[in-house]
C-alpha cells in the first residue's frame, strides 16, 4: 500500500509538473491555478505515506534491510558495471544493490523536493531566502527524478513476476531463487 500511494502521488506530481513547466501541455489544459493546486498538494501528501508506513512492522523491517549494505551488493553492482545478465553473477537478498541505491535516492530528493516546494510555496515568510534558488534546484532535481523515474518504471515493466510480488506480496520460489537468492535461503522454511 505505501509504495502504491507514494506511487500514485509521484504520478500526479510528475504528471502535473510537465503541465506546468512545458508550454504545449499547459495550453492544453488551460487551468494553470487548478493544476497548480494538485501539484501543490500531491507534493505534500507524497511526505505522508513513508511515515505512515512505519506502523508497520513489516514496513519497518524493509526498511532496514534497504539502509544495509550486505558484501553481496558490492558483487551485485561489480556485474552490473561489468555487463553480466546472469542472475548467479549478481547475487542478492530481498532487494538487490540498484534497489536499495534507487530506494535511498528518491527518497532523499523527495525530501529536497518537498523542502524546496515549500520554500517556493512560503516564500513571502522567509524574504531572506531567495525563490530563484528554491525553483532552480526544484527544477534541476524534477527533470533528474523524470529520468530515473523512467529507468525505474521501465525496470518494473521488464519483470512481471516482481509486480506480481508488489501487487500481492508473493513470488514464485524459482524466481525468488533466481533473482534473490540470499533473501530465499534466509527465509525458506523447511518442507
Amino acid at each position: 500500500m505505501i509504495h502504491r500511494t507514494t506511487a500514485t502521488l509521484m504520478l500526479v506530481c510528475a504528471t502535473t509538473a510537465a503541465f506546468l513547466y512545458i508550454g504545449p501541455l499547459a495550453q492544453l489544459v488551460g487551468q494553470r491555478h487548478i493544476v497548480a493546486t494538485f501539484h501543490e498538494w500531491s507534493g505534500v501528501l507524497l511526505l505522508v505515506p513513508v511515515p505512515l508506513g512505519l506502523f508497520s512492522p513489516a514496513f519497518r523491517a524493509d526498511l532496514r534491510r534497504l539502509n544495509r549494505s550486505a558484501p553481496y551488493d558490492r558483487r551485485w553492482l561489480s556485474a552490473v558495471r561489468r555487463g553480466l545478465t546472469a542472475p548467479a553473477d549478481r547475487p542478492a537478498g530481498k532487494f538487490n544493490a540498484g534497489q536499495k541505491l534507487y530506494a535511498g535516492w528518491i527518497a532523499g530528493a523527495v525530501l529536497v523536493m518537498g523542502s524546496t516546494g515549500l520554500l517556493m510555496w512560503f516564500i513571502h515568510l522567509l524574504p531572506a531566502v531567495s525563490r530563484t534558488s528554491a525553483i532552480f534546484v526544484h527544477d534541476v532535481l524534477a527533470l533528474a527524478i523524470a529520468a530515473v523515474l523512467a529507468g525505474h518504471i521501465r525496470k518494473a515493466f521488464q519483470d512481471p513476476e516482481a509486480r506480481r510480488g508488489m501487487r500481492t506480496g508473493y513470488v514464485n520460489r524459482d524466481w525468488a531463487g533466481e533473482q534473490h537468492p540470499q533473501w530465499l535461503t534466509k527465509t525458506a522454511r523447511p518442507q
